[in-house]
């Protein structure tokens, strides 16, 4: 066979190839434990409903206008959505690290922005998926009618973006795995619990709501509920001003990063 007659296939579809693969690879990663992917924020979900919800829920009343039960929903659900995201994209990219294996990406003819965009796709499919299943567990406990679908959409996958984003920055730079779990245990954690999920931020003191403005989760959390209860206490057109402009700067960071082997190439 001549070479003549052999088909080259275009760049444009090797990136494709390779984008699909990375992708692939993330989901059968998560498929393949899902009882450590998918099964505990289900548990956990149903833990904050039957403790919160259920019997604290009771004394609170209503928050917001709507069963404690409904408000406490949306932010389980960005909740799940926010901590799966980030800790899907951190363990991988570092596994690779640790295993040597993100090698092979680097010598491949993959671009870096397809490495960091099919890592940023494998969180955003694992945020997803858990943010479905905590959905159906909401939906036991509580009644949620969709106001703004749109909304819903766009602000749980720039939510998932941006923090699969942080995993991947984190990942970069982490030397070992106590580093893995620095932010999310010592950032996430908090920011995620004065964010709004479980109470109105209008309850606080004026300092106070002043300070949780600051947070970016109390944006995005507050943005979903909109989407499901049309109420929120942020400005929701400002909220997706701060995701969009997060997701890309975090996008640019982890670019560049990448381009410069920081942390890969050591």
């Amino acid at each position: 066979m001549s070479e003549a007659a052999v088909a080259v296939p275009s760049m444009g579809r090797v990136r494709w190839i390779g984008f699909r693969t990375i992708v692939i690879r993330e989901y059968g990663r998560i498929m393949r434990i899902w009882g450590q992917t998918l099964v505990p924020s289900a548990v956990t979900a149903t833990l904050y409903f039957v403790i919160f919800g259920s019997l604290i829920g009771r004394r609170v009343g209503q928050m917001g206008g709507f069963d404690y039960m409904q408000f406490i929903a949306p932010g389980l659900i960005m909740m799940s959505v926010i901590t799966n995201s980030y800790g899907n994209v951190v363990s991988s990219f570092f596994g690779a690290k640790f295993g040597k294996h993100i090698e092979e990406l680097l010598v491949s003819p993959l671009p870096s922005w397809i490495i960091v965009a099919g890592y940023i796709c494998g969180g955003l499919v694992r945020g997803m998926m858990v943010g479905l299943v905590v959905t159906v567990v909401s939906l036991i406990f509580a009644q949620l009618h969709v106001q703004h679908l749109g909304i819903v959409i766009a602000a749980v996958v720039l939510t998932s973006v941006i923090f699969a984003l942080g995993g991947f920055i984190n990942a970069v730079f982490a030397k070992n795995f106590e580093q893995v779990n620095w932010i999310p245990t010592f950032v996430l954690t908090p920011l995620t619990y004065f964010g709004g999920v479980f109470y109105s931020v209008d309850l606080l003191p004026g300092w106070a709501r002043a300070a949780s403005h600051v947070n970016p989760i109390l944006h995005m959390v507050n943005a979903f509920r909109y989407g499901f209860l049309g109420v929120s206490d942020v400005s929701v057109v400002q909220a997706f001003v701060i995701m969009l402009a997060a997701a890309v700067l975090l996008f640019v960071v982890a670019l560049r990063l990448m381009q410069k082997g920081i942390g890969i190439r050591d």
